[in-house]
């Protein structure tokens, strides 16, 4: 566990690498709306064991160390309401200019370890990590090489909003849509959207899923669609993060 400083305090964070000697390429990972946690620290471990140094801060730093709320090991159906009456605050509050500030911190943070790799980084994020991810790689354009959102909320903002996040995009980027989350119908506005922008991606619903389908803790997991999240994930990390 690490601290992370920003300009509103200190992010606690999780970081995981390779334990052999040389540097690795870094990556930012953000959590889903239950926040940094085991399930959380076990995905970092399994990219990090690809070659690559994950950066899984506490979004909610603001409010208290992970966990900010008591979460139940398992997150089913019955405790998913009262859990997400606690965190709705906490996510509303988490404002843009907040995600940015944020941003600006992690990146600083994850570039400048003796762990890490000089050269472009990769951010990828769950449910509202998604869109953190997103709005992240459109901040820097220079430095985010790959982005990539899993039953993220990418589109929700209609399509100003995201006109102006696709517009200073220069990531590769990869969306996996849960069924549950995204009609084809609005899937095609997306693409046509990112087509329109320049940007280079690849944008898909995982049949079958519901929103939520890669955290192992809750009701919502399919084994499969992980599966085929990583299988997205890693070639597009290794095409743009470590290929010369």
């Amino acid at each position: 566990m690490l601290q992370i400083p920003t300009p509103d305090g200190r992010a606690d964070a999780f970081a995981a690498f390779p334990d052999h000697g040389e540097r690795h390429p870094g990556v930012l990972m953000y959590a889903d709306g239950f926040g940094l946690r085991p399930v959380l620290r076990e995905m970092a471990r399994e990219l990090a064991e690809h070659g690559y140094y994950v950066l899984v801060p506490n979004p909610f730093y603001r409010h208290g160390p992970a966990p900010v709320i008591e979460l139940p090991e398992h997150i089913g159906e019955e405790a998913r309401t009262a859990v997400f009456a606690e965190l709705m605050p906490l996510i509303e509050a988490h404002t843009t200019e907040r995600i940015l500030s944020d941003a600006d911190a992690y990146l600083r943070f994850l570039t400048t370890r003796a762990e890490v790799s000089a050269g472009p980084v990769a951010v990828t994020g769950y449910c509202i990590g998604g869109l953190l991810a997103m709005r992240t790689a459109a901040a820097h354009p220079g430095q985010v090489a790959a982005v990539a959102g899993f039953h993220g909320p990418v589109s929700t903002g209609g399509p100003d909003s995201l006109r102006d996040l696709l517009s200073t995009l220069t990531a590769r980027v990869h969306l996996g849509h849960a069924e549950s989350d995204l009609t084809p119908e609005a899937l095609g506005e997306l693409n046509q959207a990112l087509d329109a922008a320049g940007v280079d991606h690849t944008s898909e619903i995982y049949p079958g899923t519901v929103h939520g389908f890669t955290m192992s803790d809750t009701d919502a997991f399919d084994p499969s669609a992980l599966q085929h999240h990583w299988d997205r994930l890693l070639p597009l990390l290794g095409r743009t993060l470590t290929d010369s």
